[in-house]
Parts: structure tokens; sequence; C-alpha cells
């Protein structure tokens, strides 16, 4: 077996792990800071629309253009009076957006660009946009967004409930809020490409989550009939036990957008490829991130607030206050593995690590009991 899937199995069996849950203050903290940052961006720069939603024309030339990208758009610039933005394809040809222009200024600039590229002006080709598309298209964006968030919130109420799927919610505003405040930071095009990529991320983000809320829902059923673990603990060991998966998922999801976007759109120069690869880039890695240091730990406050998990952390803190009074080994406290609802609640507690390796050979012993997800 690897050495990541030896690892992924101990981590399963709770032999290892890393207390998320009890460090949760400073994964909110650190979440807060970022979107902050993605906020004051957002606010102090704007996002830089693209002309599909701003309206205004779109100038392609003949291949193998020897202008520069640089020269180019000054003139535009100079030939338009708006700024103007101009990318190298890949077949040598110029793509010259202007924003803002109508149809008798798009065929003086045309007239312009033709003199100082020193191209017959029938060659040099004109597609005007209208703003009203571009916003038709922003409109069903939200649309799709807003009903897109009601569904999941009542399939999660419903399948899990309701605190997961406020906690689902949460990550999910997390992470479009820290995508939508990169784009304003590093001054990518918004288009309707990025559209698509904000919507594509809200899958990912929720697939994760929804893997570590099936794991916790299974072991915390008939929590309350013991007193080996708190909610806290077994949320946390619900996020070790997928942690790997949820890491092969996202680096494999990552690994092609990184192509799209570092060798396609850097390398390449192919920048009609950055509008929806750094939304999936950012967006992937901020959904993993809030799945694992966000949704869950925002679970267990929720739950750790009811009246019977309060009553159900006293008792577990009590009887081990008790067995370290009696001088009793136990390492309930350390391990924060699953229970098995079907041993009694003075069973002695597994220890489980290189201390006592056979521990974990035998049955309920620091895993969950026979269920699978």
């Amino acid at each position: 077996m690897s050495k990541l899937g030896t690892l992924g199995a101990r981590l399963h069996h709770g032999e290892v792990g890393y207390d998320f849950v009890k460090n949760r203050k400073i994964w909110y903290g650190i979440s807060i800071l970022i979107t902050i940052t993605a906020i004051v961006g957002l606010a102090v720069r704007g996002l830089h629309m693209g002309i599909e939603f701003q309206g205004g024309a779109v100038f392609t030339t003949p291949k193998n253009m020897s202008a520069s990208v640089s020269q180019t758009e000054t003139w535009a610039e100079d030939a338009s009076g708006h700024d103007a933005i101009v990318q190298k394809l890949g077949d040598g040809s110029l793509r010259i957006q202007i924003a803002g222009t109508d149809t008798q200024q798009s065929d003086q600039i045309k007239e312009d660009l033709s003199k100082n590229l020193d191209v017959p002006a029938e060659k040099i080709n004109a597609d005007l946009v209208g703003p009203s598309w571009g916003d038709q298209i922003a409109n069903k964006a939200w649309q799709g967004l807003g009903i897109f968030m009601v569904l999941v919130v009542i399939y999660l109420a419903i399948a899990f409930e309701w605190r997961m799927a406020l906690a689902a919610f949460v990550a999910l505003i997390h992470d479009i809020t820290i995508t939508v405040g990169i784009y304003a930071l590093v001054g990518f095009e918004v288009t309707p490409g990025t559209v698509i990529g904000l919507l594509t991320i809200l899958g990912y983000s929720l697939y994760d989550t929804v893997v570590v809320f099936d794991s916790l829902k299974e072991q915390t059923r008939d929590i309350t009939k013991q007193t080996r673990w708190t909610y806290a603990e077994i949320a946390n060991r619900s996020i070790n036990s997928t942690l790997v998966r949820s890491i092969n998922t996202t680096v494999v999801a990552l690994l092609p957008v990184a192509g799209l976007l570092f060798i396609g759109g850097g390398v390449l120069g192919a920048g009609m490829l950055n509008d929806i690869s750094l939304s999936l880039f950012v967006g992937l890695a901020a959904g993993a991130y809030s799945s694992i240091f966000i949704a869950t730990p925002l679970v267990a406050d929720l739950k750790e607030a009811e009246p019977q998990m309060k009553a159900l952390r006293k008792r577990v803190l009590a009887k081990r206050a008790q067995a370290a009074a009696k001088g009793e080994t136990t390492d309930s406290a350390a391990d924060e593995g699953a229970y098995d609802a079907d041993e009694p609640d003075d069973a002695a507690p597994a220890v489980v690590g290189p201390r006592d390796q056979p521990a974990s050979r035998g049955r309920g012993r620091g895993r969950p009991s026979g269920k699978r997800r």
C-alpha cells in the first residue's frame, strides 16, 4: 500500500489525526481575514467587467500580425477615446476590445486601425455587443445562483438537518466571496466564462462538504446513549477519516485547471482561458478549505449549543475526570475517535496508537462500528 493509502487508513481508524475542531477559532479568524481582504479589494478596485456586460466593439485582425500588443492598445485608445484590451491569439491575429462604442464610432475606429496596422479595412472583422445582452446574462446568473442556494439548503435540511444546511450555506458564501474578491484584486476581466466558473465551483465545494456530513451523520447516531465522546470529537473524527479523500479529489481537480491557468493562459497567451480557469482554481481551493476548516467545525458549534449535547459533554467530561481521579489509564480525552453504539458505556476505551497497536484490531476499539459509508 502507498504511503498516502496507509495514512488514509490510519486516519480512518483513528490511529493518527489532527484536531481541526478544537482549533476552529484559528480557522474562523483566518477566513474572516481573507474574506475582509476580498471585500476591501472588491470595494476599492471593483470588478473589471468584460465587453459582454458593458457593451462595445470587438475587432479581430488577420493572422500573423507584426504589430505589438502595447502599440496596438495605444492606437486603439487614440482612435476610440476609451480604454482598449488587446490580446494576441495563437494564430498571430489580434483581438481588440473597446467598451462603450456604437456603430458609427465602430466604423471610424476600424478605419483608423486599418491605417495604423497597414491592413485593409475589409480584412478587420468587427462585432458589436449591446449592453442589454450583458444585463440579461448577469440577471440569469443571479437567478441561477439564488435557485441553486435555495435548493441546496432545502436538500441538506431534509437529508441531514438544518444546522448542516446552514453551515454548508455559509461555506458556499465564503467561497464565492473569496473568488470574486481575488478577481477584483488580480484585475482579470469578468466574462460569461467567469460566471460559468463561479457556478461550477459551488458543486465541487458542496461535494466535499456533503462527504464529511455523511460520515458525521452516521457516526453520531444514538450519540446520547454513550458517554465516551462529545459531538465535537466525533465531528473531528469525521473530518480526519475523509481527509485523504478530500485532498485527492481536490488535487485531481486542480491539476487540469492549473494547466489551463498557468500554461494555457500564461505560457501560450490564450487570454480567453483565464476567465474561467482563475475562478475554478481559486474556487476549488477555497471550497476544499471551507469543507474542512469551516463547515464541519461550524456544525459542531451549532450542535454543542443544544441542551442535549451540553448535557452529553458534561457527562463525558465527568466520566473522564472520575477515571483520572482513580488513576485509570484512558485515551478518551486524547483519542478523538468515534464510538461503537453497541458497546456499554463502561467499556474500557481503546488504546489506539504506537503504544498499543493490537488494541485497534478489536471490534469497536477506536473506530466506528461495522457500518460503512
